[in-house]
């Protein structure tokens, strides 16, 4: 966050929290949670923008659900949408980027999840 910048997500937005902490069932979310920080720290985007990107993926995700019920709605999943969404868009990566590192990551063995 630049100074000043208040980091605000909430209601629909606000992560899951334990004792005021944020909290991640999996690594992978601290880590998607990190980047998304680390990159705006580093000017690649203003928070506003991903909070825009954020509520894009919910209300998307919030559409799908009335035609299929049965999928969960999981925060970081929305959370890795948007940022993976804002990237694009401002150019700093590809959706075959993306998708290639991602597939990439996946064929990696068991239990090497960094």
């Amino acid at each position: 966050m630049r100074s000043g910048e208040k980091f605000a997500l909430q209601g629909p937005l606000a992560p899951p929290m334990a004792n005021g902490e944020l909290a991640f069932a999996e690594a992978w979310q601290g880590r998607i949670f990190g980047m998304a920080w680390a990159l705006c720290e580093s000017g690649c985007f203003e928070w506003r923008e991903f909070q825009a990107s954020l509520i894009e993926a919910i209300a998307s995700h919030e559409g799908l659900q009335s035609a299929a019920q049965e999928e969960e709605y999981a925060y970081y999943d929305r959370f890795q949408e948007a940022l993976e969404a804002l990237l694009i868009a401002k150019g700093l990566a590809t959706g075959a980027g993306l998708e290639s590192r991602q597939q990439a990551l996946a064929e990696r063995p068991h239990g090497h999840d960094h």
